[in-house]
């Protein structure tokens, strides 16, 4: 490329006293990097591609190093079109803006007079670039699609993805015996009309692929083990009971589920035969498919395809592109594929929003007359006045198997954390507001605090309010500190387990969420805050290092000690069998977690052995996905991010079940993220497979 054009490239701001050679792009992404606007992988992957190409032009590098960081963003790629009308939003920069330095270009600089035209020809005639119909031809490190970039891996898990389901929503698997019948006595107790749970049943039932979404409460437990009955009565009564298996993104998502599915499965209206066909432990999808320690890959996939004939998944919402397609290549044909999440939830931390792409048509229903017809019919109940849009098959292929459940059992017409959640899920900031500030919705709180000093906050984080007393982690503490045992109990006395139990549970009523890692009020600065707090409350003997009291949340599984992602443990002083013949029992320093096995026991590990923990007395609301909260306490930062989305609000609303507090530190930052939807950048649409 000729220098001129270079300087088309980049053109230097006018401010500049000078003129100046055409910047080299690579040391652009550097200084992009040293401001944290790119991260260094994104740079390395640029000189990557120049080493392979030594006269790759600088168009395709700088899309290359947009690419990865939009992944890091969650985005399977990068859109050309929407990059060159908003050219700074590609790095995620704040909406206030980012003052660049004097040698340092925004992406609207590099990219002032490209078109989307010349953008697409300089990568279409690259030779780093593919642009093949058929995926499976794809040996360039990047491949372009009409006017999306992707990363080759990225590229080929989309089109896996696309070409299972697609596979998966042609089958029809023979309806089970008695399915009218089961569906009618299944659902006896129903009082919708319709009963979306049971029109969820029958189209699982009909097909290898199916989704039911729905907001908390709306019964999505209750009717996947319905549907299990239904899918495993006839099949053992044919002698040949179906090989079911559960599993969920996260230990904690498992846990929950495993928790709830055994309480409904012992009230099926079902025989004791077919109730103990019907499993309640659930797995994490990683152990599932087999892990494979320090690799991306696992023990199964399509030369080794799981053993089973159904598999349900919950928190779908948090299963990312690529475990997706793990997922669906290691499925056996005839199997059936069940996913259950709220699709207005965050989506995975990682790239895809999979399950939010899936559901593009569960609101407005979009069944077409077939479907419809067949669903009056096993479900007893017109359709009609419902407000379903009319769809057809061909252009709405996922709508004919997916189901959204509307009736919230958990909230009601007079619950103010269902009335907020719904206005922030409509993008209604006003309404949203008026919500929070309406004196007859006692289980919501609203607070702009003052500083990380404000005494409201304080409160709040202690325990108590001023129209109820609200869970907080002086409940905990208290426990811990006041129903301690006696030190001389034996190392094997129950006390100790029951006691570390109570105090996991005091723990788990209350959490603090946060938007971000970073600043004064991201979740770094806020554990060490909160610590200190404590501590200078007299509540914790120290506020860093391992102190008994200290909450910790595994970032990482660890199969060796049975731990998983999300799991949470409390570091607590117990008296412990000796290590040698001969020694006395001893208090020791124990971390106390959940089995997550359905037992309700628990496992007591030496804080040395925990390398990939961190302070939970804070916590993302990514990460607080799959989890349930007496008092849930949202704290937003003072600066307005892309990260501030109305679906991390909603996720952090829904996470309470009986109090949600607000606290806000600049006014407005609220109704901006409320109305700012997430945008994911991906291609997944069946339609146009």
């Amino acid at each position: 490329m000729s220098i001129e054009q270079l300087d088309l490239l980049a053109q230097l701001p006018e401010r500049e006293p000078e003129p100046a050679a055409a910047p080299d792009v690579l040391h652009q992404l550097e200084q992009w990097v040293a401001v944290g606007w790119l991260r260094a992988l994104d740079r390395a992957l640029a000189a990557f591609l120049l080493d392979l190409i030594p006269d790759t032009e600088p168009l395709v590098l700088l899309a290359a190093a947009l690419a990865s960081h939009q992944l890091g963003h969650g985005h399977v790629c990068l859109d050309l079109d929407a990059t060159l009308a908003a050219p700074d939003l590609s790095l995620s920069l704040p909406p206030e803006g980012q003052e660049a330095g004097r040698d340092i270009l925004l992406p609207s600089q590099l990219l002032r007079g490209i078109t989307p035209a010349a953008w697409r020809q300089a990568l279409a005639t690259s030779p780093l670039v593919d642009t093949p119909p058929d995926s499976n031809h794809c040996e360039r490190p990047l491949v372009l699609h009409g006017q999306r970039l992707y990363l080759r891996r990225y590229w080929r898990h989309e089109r896996q993805v696309v070409a299972a389901l697609g596979r998966r929503l042609r089958a029809r698997p023979p309806l089970p015996r008695g399915l009218t019948a089961g569906l009618e006595r299944l659902f006896a107790d129903s009082r919708q009309q319709p009963d979306w749970q049971k029109l969820a049943c029958a189209l699982a039932a009909r097909g290898a692929f199916s989704i039911i979404t729905g907001g908390p409460g709306t019964g999505k437990t209750t009717t996947v083990v319905r549907l299990l009955a239904l899918l495993q009565e006839p099949a053992v009564e044919a002698g040949q009971p179906l090989r079911i298996r559960l599993a969920a993104p996260t230990g904690k998502a498992a846990a929950r589920l495993t928790e709830s599915i055994g309480r409904q499965v012992g009230g099926l209206q079902v025989s004791e035969a077919v109730r103990g066909q019907i499993p309640t432990q659930v797995t994490t999808l990683h152990r599932l498919l087999g892990s494979r320690p320090d690799t991306r890959h696992f023990r199964h996939h399509a030369g080794n395809p799981l053993a089973l004939d159904v598999l349900v998944v919950d928190e779908a919402s948090m299963i990312d592109l690529e475990m997706m397609a793990s997922l669906l290549v290691a499925l056996p044909a005839h199997a059936r594929l069940v996913l259950l999440g709220d699709k207005d939830q965050l989506a995975s931390v990682e790239a895809g929003a999979v399950l939010g792409d899936l559901c593009r048509d569960a609101e407005a229903g979009r069944y077409d007359e077939d479907t419809r017809q067949w669903l009056e019919q096993v479900g007893g109940h017109s359709l009609k006045g419902t407000g379903l849009e009319p769809g057809d098959a061909r252009r709405h292929p996922l709508a004919q198997q997916t189901v959204m459940l509307r009736h919230s059992h958990r909230f009601g017409a007079d619950s103010g954390i269902g009335e907020l959640a719904r206005c922030v899920n409509r993008g209604d900031a006003q309404g949203a507001r008026q919500t929070l500030g309406q004196p007859g919705y006692r289980d919501l709180h609203n607070h702009l605090a003052s500083g990380l000093d404000d005494a409201r906050f304080a409160a709040l984080v202690l325990g108590g309010g001023t129209t109820a007393q609200l869970p907080g982690y002086g409940d905990y503490l208290q426990v811990l500190a006041q129903q301690r045992p006696a030190a001389d109990l034996p190392a094997d006395d129950p006390a100790w387990e029951a006691w570390a139990k109570a105090v996991l549970e005091a723990f788990d009523r209350f959490q603090v969420l946060c938007a971000v890692r970073k600043g004064p009020w991201g979740v770094e600065s806020l554990n060490r805050h909160l610590a200190g707090l404590l501590q200078r409350r007299g509540l914790l003997s120290a506020a860093q290092g391992w102190y008994e009291g200290r909450p910790v949340l595994v970032t990482r599984n660890d199969y060796g000690l049975g731990l998983m992602n999300g799991d949470i443990g409390i570091a607590l002083m117990i008296r412990d069998r000796p290590l040698h013949a001969g020694e006395a029992e001893r208090m020791v320093l124990r971390v106390a977690f959940p089995r997550n096995d359905g037992t309700g026991r628990l496992r007591f590990v030496l804080p040395s052995r925990l390398t990939d923990v961190e302070t939970v007395f804070a916590m993302t609301v990514h990460k607080s996905q799959g989890s349930e909260f007496a008092h849930a306490l949202l704290v937003l930062p003072e600066s307005r991010s892309p990260l501030l989305t109305k679906e991390l609000v909603y996720t952090a609303i829904t996470r309470a079940s009986r109090d949600f507090t607000l606290l806000e530190t600049r006014a407005g930052v609220f109704e901006a993220a409320v109305a700012q939807p997430v945008r994911r950048v991906s291609g997944l649409d069946l339609a146009a497979d």
